[in-house]
Protein backbone atom coordinates (compact mmCIF):
# COMPACT_ATOMS: atom_id res chain seq x y z
CA UNK A 1 0.00 0.00 0.00
CA UNK A 2 1.52 3.44 -1.06
CA UNK A 3 0.14 6.55 0.21
CA UNK A 4 0.53 10.19 -0.84
CA UNK A 5 -0.48 13.77 -0.49
CA UNK A 6 -1.92 15.88 -3.03
CA UNK A 7 -4.45 18.84 -4.11
CA UNK A 8 -7.39 17.54 -6.02
CA UNK A 9 -10.13 20.00 -7.38
CA UNK A 10 -8.81 22.41 -4.60
CA UNK A 11 -8.64 19.30 -1.41
CA UNK A 12 -5.61 18.09 0.90
CA UNK A 13 -6.23 14.23 -0.26
CA UNK A 14 -4.49 11.86 0.80
CA UNK A 15 -3.99 9.36 -2.67
CA UNK A 16 -4.11 5.69 -1.33
CA UNK A 17 -3.38 2.80 -3.48
CA UNK A 18 -3.36 -0.37 -2.79
CA UNK A 19 -1.82 -3.55 -5.23
CA UNK A 20 -4.18 -6.90 -4.58
CA UNK A 21 -2.83 -10.44 -6.28
CA UNK A 22 -6.15 -11.95 -7.19
CA UNK A 23 -5.67 -15.79 -8.26
CA UNK A 24 -7.52 -17.87 -10.15
CA UNK A 25 -7.58 -21.58 -11.60
CA UNK A 26 -5.85 -20.41 -14.73
CA UNK A 27 -3.80 -17.92 -14.53
CA UNK A 28 -3.02 -14.56 -11.90
CA UNK A 29 -4.61 -10.48 -11.83
CA UNK A 30 -3.40 -7.85 -10.45
CA UNK A 31 -6.65 -5.28 -9.17
CA UNK A 32 -5.35 -1.88 -8.87
CA UNK A 33 -7.38 0.29 -6.12
CA UNK A 34 -7.37 4.24 -5.61
CA UNK A 35 -9.40 5.75 -2.91
CA UNK A 36 -9.21 9.62 -1.86
CA UNK A 37 -9.54 10.36 2.02
CA UNK A 38 -10.73 14.21 2.08
CA UNK A 39 -9.38 15.80 4.83
CA UNK A 40 -11.18 18.95 6.34
CA UNK A 41 -10.63 21.16 9.16
CA UNK A 42 -12.29 19.36 12.14
CA UNK A 43 -13.98 22.11 14.96
CA UNK A 44 -14.35 19.95 17.88
CA UNK A 45 -17.09 21.76 20.21
CA UNK A 46 -15.48 21.56 23.51
CA UNK A 47 -18.10 23.72 25.31
CA UNK A 48 -20.23 26.73 24.84
CA UNK A 49 -19.50 30.01 24.27
CA UNK A 50 -23.11 31.75 25.82
CA UNK A 51 -21.77 31.46 29.33
CA UNK A 52 -21.35 33.70 32.52
CA UNK A 53 -18.33 35.53 33.03
CA UNK A 54 -17.25 33.42 35.94
CA UNK A 55 -18.05 29.88 33.98
CA UNK A 56 -15.74 31.60 31.41
CA UNK A 57 -13.16 31.34 33.76
CA UNK A 58 -13.79 28.11 34.96
CA UNK A 59 -13.66 26.84 31.40
CA UNK A 60 -10.55 28.54 31.29
CA UNK A 61 -9.09 26.95 33.59
CA UNK A 62 -9.80 23.53 32.74
CA UNK A 63 -8.90 24.46 29.56
CA UNK A 64 -5.63 25.40 30.34
CA UNK A 65 -4.72 21.78 32.11
CA UNK A 66 -5.20 20.27 28.26
CA UNK A 67 -2.48 22.34 26.50
CA UNK A 68 0.19 20.53 25.06
CA UNK A 69 3.64 22.76 25.38
CA UNK A 70 5.66 19.89 23.41
CA UNK A 71 6.50 20.56 19.81
CA UNK A 72 4.73 18.28 17.51
CA UNK A 73 5.83 20.24 14.10
CA UNK A 74 8.46 19.18 12.10
CA UNK A 75 8.37 19.62 8.68
CA UNK A 76 5.41 22.08 7.73
CA UNK A 77 3.64 22.49 4.25
CA UNK A 78 0.92 24.85 5.14
CA UNK A 79 0.66 27.23 7.15
CA UNK A 80 -2.09 29.65 8.09
CA UNK A 81 -2.65 32.63 9.92
CA UNK A 82 -5.76 34.04 11.51
CA UNK A 83 -6.71 37.50 12.69
CA UNK A 84 -10.39 39.60 13.34
CA UNK A 85 -11.29 42.89 12.27
CA UNK A 86 -12.44 45.31 14.62
CA UNK A 87 -16.69 45.57 14.33
CA UNK A 88 -18.09 47.73 12.35
CA UNK A 89 -21.20 49.94 13.06
CA UNK A 90 -23.40 47.91 12.51
CA UNK A 91 -21.13 45.32 14.92
CA UNK A 92 -20.33 42.93 12.74
CA UNK A 93 -16.72 41.70 12.65
CA UNK A 94 -14.90 39.94 10.21
CA UNK A 95 -12.69 36.84 11.05
CA UNK A 96 -9.83 35.07 8.51
CA UNK A 97 -8.14 32.74 7.99
CA UNK A 98 -5.64 32.64 5.32
CA UNK A 99 -3.34 29.58 4.37
CA UNK A 100 0.51 29.97 3.04
CA UNK A 101 2.77 27.06 1.16
CA UNK A 102 5.87 26.94 2.81
CA UNK A 103 8.50 27.61 2.77
CA UNK A 104 7.88 30.31 -0.30
CA UNK A 105 4.76 31.78 2.23
CA UNK A 106 2.32 32.27 -1.44
CA UNK A 107 -1.04 32.37 -0.64
CA UNK A 108 -3.43 28.86 -1.00
CA UNK A 109 -6.66 29.90 0.57
CA UNK A 110 -8.45 32.90 2.12
CA UNK A 111 -11.72 32.09 4.45
CA UNK A 112 -13.76 34.77 5.53
CA UNK A 113 -16.60 34.55 8.19
CA UNK A 114 -18.61 37.30 9.13
CA UNK A 115 -20.79 38.06 11.78
CA UNK A 116 -21.83 40.01 15.01
CA UNK A 117 -19.71 39.80 17.97
CA UNK A 118 -22.27 38.96 20.82
CA UNK A 119 -19.73 39.39 23.56
CA UNK A 120 -18.42 42.63 25.13
CA UNK A 121 -15.00 42.86 25.10
CA UNK A 122 -13.96 41.67 28.72
CA UNK A 123 -9.91 41.53 29.67
CA UNK A 124 -8.73 38.10 29.69
CA UNK A 125 -12.26 36.79 27.71
CA UNK A 126 -11.30 38.15 24.21
CA UNK A 127 -11.66 34.35 23.24
CA UNK A 128 -14.89 33.82 23.92
CA UNK A 129 -16.05 36.84 22.51
CA UNK A 130 -14.13 36.23 19.21
CA UNK A 131 -13.22 32.25 18.91
CA UNK A 132 -17.07 31.53 17.51
CA UNK A 133 -16.78 33.88 14.34
CA UNK A 134 -12.97 32.77 13.53
CA UNK A 135 -14.03 29.17 13.46
CA UNK A 136 -16.56 29.40 11.75
CA UNK A 137 -13.70 30.68 9.14
CA UNK A 138 -11.36 27.85 9.52
CA UNK A 139 -14.26 25.37 9.34
CA UNK A 140 -14.74 26.53 5.36
CA UNK A 141 -11.19 25.38 4.89
CA UNK A 142 -10.42 23.06 2.17
CA UNK A 143 -6.76 22.78 3.01
CA UNK A 144 -5.49 21.64 6.83
CA UNK A 145 -2.50 23.67 7.66
CA UNK A 146 0.36 21.81 9.75
CA UNK A 147 0.70 25.15 11.57
CA UNK A 148 -1.22 28.03 12.79
CA UNK A 149 0.10 31.68 13.97
CA UNK A 150 -2.93 33.74 15.57
CA UNK A 151 -2.84 37.26 16.31
CA UNK A 152 -3.66 37.05 19.80
CA UNK A 153 -1.98 35.53 23.27
CA UNK A 154 -1.30 31.92 23.73
CA UNK A 155 -0.58 30.92 27.22
CA UNK A 156 0.74 34.08 27.60
CA UNK A 157 -2.48 35.11 29.86
CA UNK A 158 -3.49 35.17 33.62
CA UNK A 159 -5.38 31.70 33.56
CA UNK A 160 -2.92 30.38 30.02
CA UNK A 161 -5.16 30.23 27.93
CA UNK A 162 -5.43 32.75 25.97
CA UNK A 163 -7.28 32.70 22.13
CA UNK A 164 -4.41 31.37 20.50
CA UNK A 165 -4.73 28.33 22.97
CA UNK A 166 -8.48 28.15 22.91
CA UNK A 167 -8.28 27.84 19.41
CA UNK A 168 -5.71 25.27 18.77
CA UNK A 169 -7.43 22.87 21.57
CA UNK A 170 -11.08 23.55 19.68
CA UNK A 171 -8.99 22.43 16.26
CA UNK A 172 -6.64 20.38 17.50
CA UNK A 173 -4.16 21.81 15.64
CA UNK A 174 -0.42 23.29 16.40
CA UNK A 175 -0.79 27.26 17.26
CA UNK A 176 1.26 29.90 18.37
CA UNK A 177 0.39 33.21 19.70
CA UNK A 178 1.53 35.84 18.33
CA UNK A 179 0.47 39.27 20.23
CA UNK A 180 1.56 42.81 19.52
CA UNK A 181 1.25 43.81 22.58
CA UNK A 182 1.40 42.41 26.83
CA UNK A 183 -0.91 40.93 28.66
CA UNK A 184 0.50 39.63 31.60
CA UNK A 185 4.57 39.11 32.60
CA UNK A 186 7.12 41.07 32.35
CA UNK A 187 10.36 40.98 30.41
CA UNK A 188 14.06 42.59 29.76
CA UNK A 189 14.87 44.96 27.40
CA UNK A 190 15.30 42.68 23.77
CA UNK A 191 18.29 43.74 21.24
CA UNK A 192 17.86 46.39 18.41
CA UNK A 193 18.95 43.02 15.79
CA UNK A 194 16.24 41.13 14.22
CA UNK A 195 15.40 37.94 15.86
CA UNK A 196 16.98 39.19 19.35
CA UNK A 197 14.60 38.30 22.13
CA UNK A 198 13.92 38.17 25.81
CA UNK A 199 11.81 36.02 27.92
CA UNK A 200 7.86 36.72 29.40
CA UNK A 201 8.21 36.16 32.78
CA UNK A 202 4.95 36.10 35.09
CA UNK A 203 5.81 35.48 38.78
CA UNK A 204 9.02 33.36 37.88
CA UNK A 205 6.90 31.30 35.13
CA UNK A 206 7.89 31.43 31.70
CA UNK A 207 5.28 31.99 29.94
CA UNK A 208 6.41 33.56 26.07
CA UNK A 209 8.80 35.37 24.78
CA UNK A 210 9.58 39.29 23.19
CA UNK A 211 10.54 39.13 19.93
CA UNK A 212 12.45 41.71 17.54
CA UNK A 213 10.98 40.80 14.19
CA UNK A 214 12.39 43.89 12.63
CA UNK A 215 15.06 46.33 13.89
CA UNK A 216 13.75 49.81 14.69
CA UNK A 217 10.28 48.59 15.83
CA UNK A 218 8.62 47.05 18.66
CA UNK A 219 8.61 43.59 19.43
CA UNK A 220 5.82 41.28 19.04
CA UNK A 221 5.07 38.75 22.50
CA UNK A 222 5.20 35.10 21.55
CA UNK A 223 3.84 32.31 23.13
CA UNK A 224 2.77 28.67 22.79
CA UNK A 225 -0.56 28.35 21.66
CA UNK A 226 -0.80 24.29 21.41
CA UNK A 227 1.32 21.39 20.78
CA UNK A 228 4.44 23.51 20.00
CA UNK A 229 7.11 24.43 22.77
CA UNK A 230 8.49 28.37 23.00
CA UNK A 231 11.74 27.12 21.11
CA UNK A 232 9.91 25.92 18.48
CA UNK A 233 7.46 28.84 17.92
CA UNK A 234 10.08 31.64 18.23
CA UNK A 235 11.87 29.71 15.46
CA UNK A 236 8.84 29.05 13.12
CA UNK A 237 7.35 32.67 13.96
CA UNK A 238 11.40 34.59 12.72
CA UNK A 239 10.93 32.01 9.67
CA UNK A 240 7.98 33.51 8.53
CA UNK A 241 9.06 37.12 8.81
CA UNK A 242 9.21 39.16 5.53
CA UNK A 243 10.89 42.26 6.08
CA UNK A 244 7.61 43.72 8.39
CA UNK A 245 7.00 43.49 11.82
CA UNK A 246 3.91 40.77 11.75
CA UNK A 247 4.68 37.36 10.44
CA UNK A 248 3.36 36.92 7.01
CA UNK A 249 0.69 34.68 8.14
CA UNK A 250 -0.96 36.76 10.71
CA UNK A 251 -0.24 40.26 8.25
CA UNK A 252 -2.10 38.99 5.59
CA UNK A 253 -4.73 37.37 7.91
CA UNK A 254 -5.07 41.40 9.31
CA UNK A 255 -5.14 42.63 5.87
CA UNK A 256 -7.82 39.65 4.65
CA UNK A 257 -10.23 40.32 7.93
CA UNK A 258 -10.20 44.11 6.90
CA UNK A 259 -11.47 43.18 3.35
CA UNK A 260 -8.04 44.13 1.92
CA UNK A 261 -6.64 40.39 0.88
CA UNK A 262 -9.58 39.23 -2.01
CA UNK A 263 -8.03 37.24 -4.47
CA UNK A 264 -7.21 33.91 -3.71
CA UNK A 265 -4.60 32.12 -6.18
CA UNK A 266 -5.73 28.57 -7.43
CA UNK A 267 -4.65 25.98 -4.48
CA UNK A 268 -4.88 23.40 -7.26
CA UNK A 269 -1.48 21.74 -7.93
CA UNK A 270 0.85 18.97 -7.18
CA UNK A 271 1.91 20.15 -3.82
CA UNK A 272 3.26 17.35 -2.21
CA UNK A 273 4.97 15.92 -5.25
Amino acid sequence: MIITRRFIFGKLVLLVRIHAPYISTTSEFVIKVECFIIQDVRVHALHGWEVSVARAREIQLGMAKRVVTENEVITPRLVAGIDISAPDAQGVASGAVVVLRYPELSIAEVEIAQGKLTLPYIPGLLSFRESPLILAACEKLRNVPDLILIDGQGIAHPRRVGLASHVGLFLDLPTIGCAKSILCGRHQPVGEEAGSYAELLDNGELIGAALRTKSGVKPIYVSVGHKIDLASALQWVIKCCRGYRLPEPTRLAHLAAGGMLTSEPSCQGKLFD
